[in-house]
C-alpha cells in the first residue's frame, strides 16, 4: 500500500508544503502515535522528497533516494541512542550532549544536500521506538532548542514518539506536530470506559456533564490515566476504521492536552468536564 493511501492527509499536507513557497514546510516536526515504524518511514519520505535529484516519485531511482532508502544517505542521520555515535561517545542509553554537539559541528560547513536529522529511540530488537524523558533528557534536548528555533536554511529537524508529552514543552513549542494514527492490528483496550464513552458524537449537548461525572467516578476505580488511556483507545480504534477523518485526530490532541493537565495536578472533575465539553456537541 502506498503512504498517500495510507495516511493521505499527512501525505497531502507535505507534499503541497514540499512543493509551495508561500507555506513551506516546518523546519521542526514531531511525530506522534503508536504506529512509531509508519512514523519514521514518513520522515524519509520527507527526507528523500527535499534530496531527490529527479521526479520525486515513489520508484525513483537517483542516487540520492538510493542512499535514504538504504539508510546510507551522509546527510539524513537517525539520531538515537544507538545510531551517530561520536566515537568518544560512551553511552548507552540516551541520545547524548556529545550527539548534539556533533550536530552542531555538522551544522557549520556547507552541505550540498538539505539535511534531516530523525531523533527517536530503538528498543533491544532494534525497532524503531519513541523518544521519552530518559532516553532523550532535558539537557540533551535543551542543547539543541537554539539551532532549533534558529534553523539554517536547507536543515529539518523530525522527532518520533509515542506520546506527545513524553518530548520536552520547549521542542514541543518550537515544533510543528502531527498525529501518526496506527493502521496496523493493535488491541486498543478501552474497557475502563465501556458503556459511558463509546459513541460519544451521538451524546446531547445536555449529557456533557452527566458523562463527566461517570468518568469521574470511574477514575476513583482505577486512576485518571487509565480512564484517558481508555478514552484514547477508543478513538484510536474508531480513527483505524475511518482513517480520513480529521475530527478524531483533533480528538487525539484533546486527549494528550487532558494527560499534560492531570500531570500539573489539575482536579479530575475539571479534566473530564472539559473533555466532555470539547468533544460532546461542541457547537451545539
Amino acid at each position: 500500500m502506498l503512504l498517500s493511501d495510507k495516511y493521505p492527509f499527512l501525505t497531502n499536507y507535505f507534499t503541497t508544503a514540499l512543493s509551495s513557497v508561500s507555506h513551506p514546510l516546518p523546519q521542526s516536526i514531531l511525530f506522534y502515535g503508536n504506529d512509531l515504524n509508519s512514523q519514521y518511514i514518513i520522515a524519509k519520505e520527507i527526507a528523500r522528497f527535499l534530496n531527490c535529484k529527479n521526479d520525486k516519485s515513489d520508484n525513483c531511482e537517483c542516487l540520492n533516494c538510493k542512499w535514504i532508502r538504504d539508510n546510507s544517505h551522509p546527510e539524513i542521520l537517525t539520531i538515537s541512542k544507538v545510531d551517530n555515535k561520536p566515537e568518544d561517545d560512551d553511552s548507552k542509553t540516551v541520545i547524548s550532549i556529545k550527539q548534539s554537539s556533533m550536530i552542531k559541528e555538522r551544522l557549520m560547513t556547507a552541505s550540498e544536500f538539505h539535511r534531516v536529522f530523525i531523533f527517536c529511540d530503538r528498543d533491544d530488537e532494534g525497532n524503531i521506538a519513541g523518544l521519552n524523558p530518559l532516553n532523550f533528557q532535558a539537557d540533551t534536548a535543551n542543547s539543541l532548542l537554539k539551532i532549533i528555533e534558529e534553523p539554517q536554511s536547507g536543515v529539518t529537524f523530525i522527532f518520533l514518539t509515542r506520546y506527545i508529552e513524553d518530548v520536552l514543552p520547549t521542542i514541543i513549542s518550537r515544533s510543528q506536530c502531527f498525529f501518526v494514527p496506527s493502521l496496523t492490528n493493535v488491541d486498543y483496550d478501552y474497557s475502563d470506559i465501556s458503556g459511558i464513552f463509546e459513541n460519544y458524537w451521538t451524546f446531547k449537548r445536555n449529557d456533557v456533564f452527566e458523562v463527566s461525572q461517570k468518568l469521574a467516578d470511574k477514575s476513583k476505580e482505577s486512576s485518571v490515566s487509565s480512564v484517558l488511556s481508555g478514552i484514547q483507545n477508543y478513538i484510536l480504534h474508531v480513527l483505524k476504521n475511518n482513517p480520513k477523518n480529521i475530527e478524531f485526530v483533533n480528538h487525539i490532541k484533546i486527549i494528550e492536552d487532558a494527560r499534560t493537565q492531570a500531570r500539573m495536578g489539575i482536579k479530575p472533575q475539571n479534566i473530564f468536564d472539559d473533555i466532555c465539553l470539547k468533544l460532546i456537541q461542541p457547537n451545539k
